[in-house]
């Protein structure tokens, strides 16, 4: 079921025509209006049943909650999908949910109406303008979660596969449709429990939508997820319509975002100590190698022609680390290796259904860090190393492990089953449970591999961190080293992004941000990766040579800041500086210069107080530690400064 939630400043609807034969008798046969309500746009779709309910109850409660609503009207909108429920049981249910939320509401003062079933109404609606005023959801049979065997249920997961055969797909991809797999929670205390049996508390929803998303494996996007409307908003990035779906423009402030991600990314692999390298963006589709290991990697490609040879776009840096480590000499002392490469770019031609803003993209920037290991017990050890790097990383960048992410990890039984305390001792670093795929066979190159993956507001997995054990492309493409007695082995490589791509990190950032917009709190980008930190606000013209001073000081300090020297209201000036995020405003005026101070407004706490610039040098200073800098990619001046439309 889809349902679009909108709070009006009024609504108007009258009944035309009916548009089924089987339309519910009218009660009112003349103009509707109701005033200060939420609409909710309901299309009940095939499948929707009555053990939905109660979430969408919740749901609804839970949203005029927030937004402090007392009336609501149920609107049938057949528009939101074209995979409707007959209309007999779409109005079966749809009754159903009005009664269980009239039933649901009756303490709480809360008005219920619904517009007609099976009639074409005129409609018209002025929607509020607050944050919330928009709020779109989608809902799903939990029933797969809960059986007893998932292949009680694959008549169900094969229609909800979406996948496409198509040119350029992997025969990893093709195989992975069909993969069945067990799938489990394990704790920190080494248990290891079914998925259908374990009891997930309130800290472990998205835990268990990770559950659900991996089972059911419906990765298409039914909404736009509020990232995309921030993105737009706070002028990071855009869809380019000159371009491929998938390939994004970025803004100034994108490009620098960006910038300062990827740098920090680096040097924290540096400091592991990765050796950075570059390689080609694209290779023979026929060398032998590369034949063999594009159908041992389940992603779709991109292919191109060039002097009588078939090309494809890289989609990792794996191959290109792999040959050039071929040609290394390399001696057991020299390991483990580790070869670093940030791609600018990556190409995976992933399915359009599934390209929505800055989650899912067919070119994105991917740090990439191999390992190359003398043995298991080497690989082992290094793999905790670059578990904590990944957690690091992350948790600098600005999303939490305890709060933001959850992991997955994947593993062979046999692999289990001879590496039980390594595993429960990995789970056990992450501080709670995980979820568990276990298989009986390998079929991909690696036979262990975890990932980070953020839970974004549509309820979707996206993986961020990962590290594979790869025991299959050494040979695959001839890396060997010697040993101590002078014999050729083939080492066992790793494969660590410790913060997955760039852009989904932006992704992951935003969607927090709207999440807390959802909880009635302030949203926020970290003041690190801010293109303003600082916005300097002369009271008048005549001041802006002081706003000048004190922009000096803060380039001095390896701090960005601006002047906003339009001719509009201080007023307006700070509110537009709250739209676009900026942690702090600096006010300048007469009593400021004659007191050798300045006023500051902090938008997160939202203190207002006076305080030399030496004072906030330091608190920013503080704040961003040694992170990366870079100057501000903007006129600093805003009157010099385009408009970007959103």
């Amino acid at each position: 079921m889809r349902i679009l939630q909108l709070h009006v400043d009024y609504i108007e609807y009258f009944p035309v025509s009916k548009e089924i034969t089987d339309a519910e008798s009218l009660k009112f046969n003349e103009k509707q209006r109701l005033e200060d309500t939420v609409v909710i746009l309901m299309s009940i779709e095939k499948g929707d049943e009555d053990t939905m309910i109660f979430d969408i109850v919740s749901e609804i409660k839970d949203y005029l909650e927030k937004i402090k609503a007392k009336s609501v009207l149920l609107y049938p909108y057949a528009h939101l999908s074209s995979n409707l429920e007959s209309p007999k049981k779409a109005f079966e249910l749809l009754i159903k949910i009005e009664k269980s939320l009239f039933q649901a509401s009756s303490q709480s003062e809360i008005t219920i109406n619904r517009a007609p079933f099976g009639w074409t109404k005129t409609l018209e609606f002025k929607v509020k303008g607050h944050p919330l005023a928009e709020n779109s959801r989608s809902f799903y049979r939990k029933d797969v979660i809960h059986t007893k065997s998932i292949e009680e249920n694959k008549e169900f997961l094969d229609s909800c596969h979406d996948i496409d055969e198509t040119e350029g797909v992997s025969e990893a991809l093709k195989t992975e449709k069909n993969l069945r797999s067990d799938w489990y929670i394990l704790d920190t205390m080494g248990n290891l429990v079914k998925h259908n049996e374990f009891k997930f508390d309130k800290s472990q929803k998205n835990l268990e939508k990770l559950l659900s998303y991996e089972i059911v494996k419906k990765r298409v996007v039914d909404e736009q997820p509020p990232h995309v409307k921030l993105m737009r908003k706070l002028g990071i990035s855009d869809y380019e319509p000159a371009s491929d779906s998938g390939n994004m423009r970025y803004y100034p402030k994108g490009r620098l975002l960006k910038s300062l991600l990827e740098q920090f990314v680096t040097r924290k692999v540096s400091d592991y100590g990765g050796l950075e390298v570059e390689t080609p963006i694209m290779y023979d589709s026929h060398h032998p190698s590369m034949e063999s290991y594009f159908n041992r990697f389940p992603a779709r490609q991109y292919s191109i022609k060039s002097d009588h040879k078939e090309l494809f776009l890289r989609f990792a840096a794996c191959f290109g680390q792999f040959l050039m480590t071929k040609d290394f000499q390399i001696s057991y002392k020299n390991l483990p290796l580790k070869l670093y490469e940030l791609t600018r770019y990556s190409f995976r031609r992933e399915k359009s259904g599934e390209l929505v803003g800055l989650r899912r993209l067919r070119a994105f920037s991917m740090p990439d860090c191999h390992g190359f290991c003398r043995d298991m017990d080497q690989a082992k050890s290094e793999f905790i190393k670059r578990f904590h790097l990944s957690i690091s990383v992350v948790e600098e960048i600005g999303l939490s492990t305890r709060d933001d992410l959850e992991m997955a990890i994947r593993f062979t039984k046999d692999f289990y089953n001879q590496n039980k305390q390594y595993v429960h001792d990995l789970v056990s670093n992450f501080g709670k449970p995980v979820l568990v795929e276990m298989w009986d066979e390998r079929f991909f190159y690696f036979t262990l591999k975890w990932e980070f993956n953020f839970i974004d507001n549509l309820g979707k997995a996206s993986a961020l961190s990962t590290d594979q054990i790869d025991i299959e492309n050494s040979e695959r493409y001839g890396i060997t080293f010697v040993d101590e007695d002078g014999d050729k082995k083939h080492p066992i490589i790793l494969h660590n992004s410790p913060s997955g791509a760039i852009e989904r990190v932006i992704f992951a950032l935003l969607e927090k941000s709207a999440k807390l917009m959802r909880e009635g709190k302030v949203p926020y980008l970290p003041l690190w990766l801010m293109n303003t930190q600082v916005r300097i606000i002369p009271i008048r013209d005549e001041f802006i040579p002081q706003c000048k001073e004190v922009l000096g000081v803060l380039k001095a300090n390896s701090i960005r800041g601006d002047i906003d020297d339009r001719d509009d209201t201080l007023s307006k000036k700070i509110r537009e500086a709250e739209i676009e995020w900026i942690h702090y405003v600096v006010i300048i005026g007469e009593k400021e210069v004659a007191n050798n101070t300045i006023s500051i407004r902090e938008r997160l706490t939202k203190k207002n107080y006076s305080e030399n610039i030496t004072e906030l040098v330091t608190l920013i200073r503080d704040q961003v530690k040694e992170k990366p800098f870079l100057p501000i990619n903007l006129q600093e001046y805003l009157s010099k400064r385009p408009r970007i439309a959103s």
